[in-house]
């Protein structure tokens, strides 16, 4: 399943009931520290539920309206009110303090989770989905749900309890009073219905607001730069207002309803408190008068506790019903997560060749054959979108060993290619056999812990150079890392740093400039030592003596190995084995540099244009 982010609010604007249930399961996780959570609040809301029954007897028995007042018992009266007192304080310390370490194991067992499951994605999924939205998701959204659902388990525990010894009372002090004070429930039910249905459908597009700020926050901070070149900042802070606005307009669209809904609460829960009084006070009066209503006998402690439970009641029923406006509001935030951890992988293992092969988390390596780097496209199509297909019938064999350049025009298919043969992608039509295999008959970090692949745009990790040299090899030793560095001349740069393989990187490496980051994950993919190699664009960020030296090297390190180059730059591909010029997703010339120039076709053009251009910029130097 793929996650639809335009669709977020498009669904049933009501609560749905396995979601939530899928995610208090979460908390269930720690069953002992909810119990003792469960506890905590039964005591809680028992001595709540006390409080006017001790209040009914202390004035039938020590006021006495209808004789005279009394002191006896009225220590023992003290003494049981003071140790409910001290013990609700315990409890009431205790469960908050558990409520807090609930919030943060379920914060952590989602989080956890959804981590490995964005380790477990294949490419194609970060090639469709903003970080600005992971990032909201992974913060804002779980931080919110488990935030609600630690502290929602403790409201409605006590809520929950609290109302029914509430009701438990009352119709044992006099059912037909109960009856008339709990008639205003139904009108209350109504109303809560009706606006929270609506304070969903606006918190659903507020939260799709939100999204798009963060992601646009991403692309801003990313994207300084360009912005600064482009003169672009009047016209990004126009748009960014424009997406703030529409968040506005429906946040406070929500708080209104909001605010309109809690004072309705209170009015008809006063309401409930006035039919108290009216009612139980006339049959007090009677009951004094020695008369008698169709209430039956009602005396004044028992109208006092009426009126308590009545004033009180509906302050649960109220913060009921805001648990389930929080959950209508959060709902949004729920989806997004779940169907994040729902996410299933464009690419992903057969169950034959996980139960031989392993899995990312769990790889079974003593299975795995060695890869000698023999690559077959048999009969390939592949496209992005169905109406736009990219390669067709495409066929092509990369012998074990052998360095292939691909070439030709940005949208041709060189990237693709790549892509198809990391596995990153899978054919539509067609195979792709690795040593005589389909690769879907063998897992991917199976293949991909042989692939060394050099962007043309490295990333750097947070950390020390010497971690991300060793990033794919955490066990290195010191000498390993120093070789690998020197093989491809990094080591000058680095020696030169203040505190040389320990200096750090900084976000993305952003300390250091594009050509030295190049250098490290060039150093970084010789170190672990791959049997296939992808150089996409690898020398670009690198300067012209520089890049001579990598070259020299790489030729001595790809002996033996298979290697596919995607390059712009002709002149560091003129000892490739072969170079297939690559046109609309089909090889249109092949050969080595020497045979295409012959031709005087495609390449030769390429070649040529290439020649003349680094003539005149050498002439202007």
């Amino acid at each position: 399943m793929s996650y639809d982010y335009e669709a977020e609010i498009d669904r049933e604007e009501k609560v749905d009931v396995k979601l939530w249930k899928r995610l208090f399961g979460y908390a269930m996780r720690n069953r002992a520290l909810f119990l003792r959570i469960l506890l905590s609040m039964l005591i809680v809301a028992v001595i709540d539920a006390l409080y006017p029954i001790l209040t009914r007897f202390a004035i039938d028995h020590f006021v006495r309206p209808d004789a005279a007042p009394t002191t006896d018992g009225l220590w023992l009266f003290f003494g049981i009110y003071v140790a409910l007192v001290v013990l609700q304080g315990f409890c009431t310390t205790r469960f908050i303090g558990r409520s807090g370490e609930m919030e943060m194991a379920i914060s952590y067992a989602i989080r956890q989770e959804a981590y490995l499951k964005l380790q477990t994605l294949s490419f194609s999924f970060y090639d469709k989905t903003s970080a600005g939205y992971l990032m909201a998701r992974m913060v804002s959204d779980v931080a919110r749900l488990s935030d609600m659902i630690a502290w929602s388990i403790t409201d409605f525990l006590w809520c929950g309890f609290y109302t029914l010894f509430c009701f438990g009372a009352m119709f044992w002090f006099n059912r037909k009073l109960a009856l008339i004070v709990l008639a205003v429930i139904p009108p209350l039910a109504v109303v809560s219905l009706y606006l929270q249905k609506k304070i969903l459908r606006y918190q659903r597009v507020s939260r799709k607001h939100n999204s798009r700020i963060t992601s646009a926050f991403n692309e801003g901070i990313m994207g300084a730069m360009t912005t600064k070149t482009l003169v672009r900042e009047e016209q990004n802070a126009v748009e960014f207002e424009a997406i703030t606005t529409d968040m506005r307009k429906a946040s406070v669209k929500a708080s209104v309803l909001s605010a309109t809904f809690f004072p309705l609460v209170v009015s008809l829960g006063a309401v409930g408190t006035a039919l108290a009084l009216i009612f139980g006070g006339a049959g007090v009066k009677a009951t004094l008068g020695g008369a008698e209503t169709f209430l039956g006998v009602i005396t004044a402690g028992t109208l006092v506790s009426f009126i308590n439970y009545a004033s009180s009641l509906f302050d649960p029923i109220q913060q009921l019903a805001g648990i389930f406006a929080d959950m209508q509001s959060a709902q949004a935030s729920a989806e997004r997560v779940l169907s994040l951890l729902d996410t299933e992988s464009e690419v992903s293992d057969t169950p034959e060749a996980e139960a031989k092969y392993g899995t990312a988390m769990d790889p079974k390596r003593e299975n795995w054959e060695p890869i000698e780097g023999d690559v077959v496209f048999d009969h390939v199509d592949f496209c992005y979108k169905e109406s736009e297909p990219l390669l067709r019938d495409f066929n092509l064999h990369i012998r074990a060993g052998e360095t292939i350049a691909l070439v030709g025009e940005t949208g041709a298919g060189k990237s693709t290619i790549v892509n198809l043969i990391c596995r990153f992608y899978e054919p539509k039509q067609g195979r792709i056999l690795i040593d005589g295999k389909d690769y879907r008959e063998r897992s991917q970090l199976w293949l991909q812990s042989s692939l060394g692949y050099v962007l043309q745009s490295p990333h750097l990790f947070s950390g020390t150079i010497r971690d991300n040299i060793r990033f794919g090899c955490p066990d290195a030793d010191e000498e390993s890392v120093r070789r690998a560095a020197a093989m491809v001349h990094a080591d000058e740069f680095i020696e030169r740093q203040q505190k040389g393989y320990d200096t750090e990187v900084g976000e993305g490496g952003v300390r250091l400039s594009t050509g030295q980051k190049q250098l490290i994950s060039f150093a970084r993919v010789i170190l672990a030592n791959p049997q296939i190699f992808v150089l996409d664009e690898a020398t670009s960020s690198i300067d012209t003596e520089t890049e001579q030296l990598i070259q020299s090297a790489i030729t001595e390190v790809l002996k033996g190995r298979t290697s596919i180059v995607v390059a712009h730059r002709l002149s560091t591909i003129c000892n490739a084995d072969r170079i297939l010029v690559i046109r609309a997703g089909a090889i249109v010339e092949e050969g080595n540099h020497e045979t295409l120039l012959e031709k005087h076709g495609y390449y030769y053009d390429l070649y040529m244009h290439q020649y003349e251009e680094d003539a005149m910029k050498e002439a202007l130097k």
